[in-house]
């Protein structure tokens, strides 16, 4: 591994337990205990990120908001927010018996666009005194995605044991060692992306909603009537530039 890669790093794309405990994305067997409660999880299908009855509006439109202070309420984080585009829905996640925050929300934005300028603005801003971080929705939209009760999520700290990497915070370090391919593809683990690192600096974007073919025949309907209201423009235009001839 050439010594360029030292300070090189790469992100997941899609989410594989024990992957995600690994520095360099390159492990083959589970780092700690909750990588094993992840991956039963995972391999048994006992977790469905589509089953929370909380979840509502647009995934691609909706940020993740965390590290929040367990003063912060829904005012202030709709008013902070509210600087990037208009808020259609937000939810700061609270206790089900205390009814306190725990600690991070979800907001969704009126566009696409608004969730992607707070992506880059918001991160490590400061609410209520404290530094928050910012990411996508990864429960509906990074693949294979666990959760951190269950054993997954991304970042964490060491003290916790609980350390996982991958993510905005925390990416993977490139490889130093022989990447060993044919376990990886074994275990179902993307391979680093060797050639394509990025460095601490480049900051990863959140994915983008397919374009449909409902998206396409939409817009080739409106180019149809677009251009049909031009022709018909000029065809009337045409029509009166007759008629004042003959009237003349």
């Amino acid at each position: 591994m050439s010594s360029g890669n030292a300070n090189s790093v790469f992100y997941a794309n899609s989410y594989h337990p024990i992957q995600s405990g690994s520095i360099d994305g390159t492990d083959i067997l589970p780092h700690d205990n909750a990588v094993y409660r992840a991956l039963l999880c995972s391999s048994a299908g006992l977790y469905d990120p589509f089953g929370d009855a909380n979840l509502i509006g647009d995934p691609y439109s909706t940020l993740f908001l965390g590290c929040l202070s367990r003063l912060t309420n829904e005012h202030t984080l709709h008013k902070a927010m509210g600087k990037y585009g208009k808020v259609k829905n937000l939810r700061l996640v609270r206790h089900i018996v205390t009814g306190a925050s725990c600690g991070y929300a979800f907001v969704e934005f009126q566009s696409q666009r608004e969730m992607r300028r707070a992506y880059q603005d918001v991160h490590h801003s400061i609410i209520d005194d404290i530094e928050i971080i910012v990411d996508y929705n990864r429960q509906q939209l990074m693949p294979g995605w666990i959760p951190q009760r269950l054993g997954g999520g991304l970042g964490g700290k060491k003290e916790s044991g609980q350390l996982r990497f991958g993510g905005r915070e925390r990416p993977f370090r490139a490889p130093l060692r022989p990447i060993p391919y044919d376990d990886l593809k074994r275990l179902g683990i993307s391979p680093p992306p060797e050639g394509r690192y990025l460095t601490h600096f480049e900051d990863p974007s959140p994915p983008r909603r397919p374009r449909s073919s409902v998206d396409k025949d939409e817009h080739s309907h409106l180019h149809k009537r677009h251009k049909h209201s031009r022709h018909s423009s000029r065809h009337e235009g045409r029509r009166s530039s007759s008629k004042d001839h003959l009237s003349d």
